[in-house]
């Protein structure tokens, strides 16, 4: 086969499973319950592909373990996006570069 036969296949199961939820529910979810797990999905799709990311972007677990626990911390204290961001690099460079040194 193609690559252009696996690209629409892909196009169409892609389409497919966006389409399909929003013309077969059409009334609105009562559910209490389903609400609430709706409500909390992007939160969980969202940690289950950074959290990976994280701890195998680094050169080490030890560096990514500093920077995501500097980002925890600053994001629990209200800090903003950026700066959260920008000190969890800062944090896992330095760790980084003392480790060259241990």
């Amino acid at each position: 086969m193609n690559i252009y036969a696996y690209i629409a296949a892909m196009a169409i199961t892609t389409y497919l499973i966006r389409m399909l939820p929003l013309t077969l529910v059409q009334k609105p979810i009562r559910s209490r319950f389903l609400l609430s797990v709706l409500h909390y999905v992007p939160c969980a799709c969202l940690t289950a592909m950074t959290i990976p990311a994280i701890f195998s972007s680094t050169a080490g677990i030890v560096s990514a373990a500093a920077g995501f626990i500097v980002a925890v911390l600053l994001a629990l204290r209200g800090k903003g996006l950026v700066t959260v961001a920008v000190s969890a690099c800062v944090v896992v460079f330095l760790t980084e570069q003392l480790m060259l040194y241990l």
